[in-house]
């Protein structure tokens, strides 16, 4: 079974997460570390657990997830997994970062398309890769059946959802988005968020200002 360390970096107060197994096989999700201290943070983590990372993968590309892309490459040799749409937002992103006075530098290397439908696995373990656009245009969740959970990215968040004024984002693809891969999941499922506190699809269902009259 999966067990997931979630960590809160960078000015934007954004949500990494790691999953890893039994046998320390482990993925890591919107390394979002920007300064040496959270970078040193999840460093030590991987390192005191002994972890060996098999993925690195990108939900979308805006500045804040992608901040620790390179660092993690550099590091351990693994190469970026994410969705054709996102490259250009990618390449993209250390403009928006000098502009948000974070200047950094972008992942080069390897790139690795994922596919709906396909799933990313560790042993007996796996996560669903879904196709969420709308706050951007090649959108990731990553669902893991067994447990319950998905990791929604900025689609989804605790009474809110992904903004949509950023290039590539439309508001009625993000509610189709929304409606059609997330909605059909159990109520129980819990959502870990891009940014903020978890929560969950029946809570979501209920109590979303953005989607209760949708």
């Amino acid at each position: 079974m999966f067990q997931l360390k979630a960590f809160t970096f960078n000015p934007l107060q954004e949500n990494t997460y790691l999953l890893f197994n039994e046998q320390n096989d482990a993925v890591l999700i919107d390394p979002g570390c920007y300064d040496a201290s959270e970078k040193d943070e999840l460093y030590h983590f991987i390192s005191e657990h002994q972890l060996n990372l098999r993925y690195l993968l990108n939900t979308h590309c805006h500045l804040d997830h992608v901040f620790g892309n390179l660092w993690a490459y550099q590091n351990f040799q693994t190469p970026l997994h994410l969705h054709e749409n996102e490259k250009k937002v990618l390449e993209a992103a250390p403009v928006s970062g000098l502009m948000w006075g974070l200047p950094f530098a972008v992942y080069q290397g390897p790139l690795i398309s994922l596919w709906p439908g396909n799933k990313i696995t560790l042993g007996e373990d796996s996560l669903d890769i879904l196709f969420t656009p709308g706050h951007s245009p090649g959108h990731l969740s990553f669902y893991c059946s067994k447990q319950h959970f998905i990791l929604s990215g900025d689609v989804l968040f605790r009474e809110s959802i992904g903004r949509t004024d950023l290039p590539g984002g439309d508001m009625k693809t993000l509610i189709q988005s929304i409606q059609a891969q997330l909605w059909i999941l159990p109520d129980e499922t819990i959502v870990y968020s891009g940014h903020g506190p978890i929560t969950t699809i029946g809570h979501e269902k209920k109590y979303n200002p953005f989607l209760i009259n949708e």
